[in-house]
């Protein structure tokens, strides 16, 4: 049963393709440090970052849509090949964190990239990230004990995976 809430998300949260006009607020939301903490990111300076999504723009393997918020740019999400899989990611800018507009919008992706299996890497202490993708189906499969290096710190992640 959806509550409340969330039909009111439904209605007032919709997914588009990703314009490089999207890219400055993209840019701004790789750059807060809390955000930074929960995804052991570490964020690129400007010009990599440029680079890196004009390549993304322009990689027709890479499905990637911005997640609109009551008429707001509220983050996107992406699906990608990473080692011979496909894998989702998805990044959400914290004024929205915490209003279920992360579930919807990947639950609302999830309609749009119909292949299966799709696997996902998180930081371990993500929980919020994690409890995301298990609302969207996404179970974990393992363990990834070299996720990320951040500093001189070896971060421990999970591998989820959503099979149908």
């Amino acid at each position: 049963m959806i509550d409340d809430r969330e039909s009111m998300i439904s209605t007032e949260l919709f997914l588009r393709d990703v314009v490089e006009t999207d890219l400055p607020l993209f840019y701004q939301d790789q750059l807060d440090p809390e955000a930074i903490h929960m995804v052991a990111f570490t964020p690129r300076e400007r010009e990599a970052f440029d680079q890196h999504w004009l390549g993304t723009l322009a990689d027709p393997t890479i499905k990637k849509q911005t997640v609109v918020y009551q008429d707001e740019v509220a983050g996107y999400v992406l699906v990608f090949n990473r080692s011979g899989e496909r894998e989702i990611g998805y990044w959400i800018s914290k004024k929205f964190w915490g209003q279920g507009i992360a579930s919807r919008a990947v639950m609302d992706f999830l309609q749009l990239e119909t292949a299966r299996p799709l696997c996902a890497h998180i930081a371990k202490h993500n929980k919020a990230s994690m409890r995301v993708l298990e609302k969207c189906g996404f179970r974990i499969v393992g363990e990834d004990k070299e996720f990320a290096k951040v500093g001189e710190k070896i971060i421990v992640g999970v591998v989820m995976r959503l099979a149908s």
